[in-house]
């Protein structure tokens, strides 16, 4: 029997490439499987086949943003622990989070850039 965290699927979307390679390192290193896209419309088609449990979505990026892939995951009903990441005011993530959770999901953290590894090992392992 392999153990539930090797099960553990994670997509991150994020238009800053460093960001996303820092994710898929912290993420790998705590055995997690990860995917990574740098935009929206990305995030969908990998969303669709890879099926995540946890998702890391920047909130301020070009053409789609956050915001409507956190709509986009509530009336697909997709089940999976949000993680919010925002560089810019920390109410976008707010925003997003209560948008989240207002349309079902279940779990939804924020966090602000410039993230500390600590605190993104902590939302990681928090979506047991």
């Amino acid at each position: 029997m392999s153990d539930a965290m090797s099960e553990k699927r994670l997509l991150v979307v994020d238009d800053e490439p460093r960001f996303r390679d820092f994710v898929a390192r912290v993420a790998t290193k705590l055995g997690i499987q990860v995917k990574t896209a740098a935009d929206g419309r990305e995030f969908m088609a990998l969303c669709e086949v890879f099926r995540p449990h946890m998702a890391v979505i920047d909130v301020v990026m070009p053409r789609m943003d956050g915001i409507e892939l956190v709509q986009w995951l509530a009336d697909k009903e997709i089940d999976l622990h949000l993680i919010i990441v925002t560089g810019f005011a920390p109410n976008y993530a707010t925003l997003a989070k209560k948008l989240g959770e207002g349309k079902g999901l279940r779990s939804v953290t924020t966090l602000n850039k410039p993230v500390r590894m600590a605190a993104l090992q902590d939302a990681l392992t928090q979506a047991e």
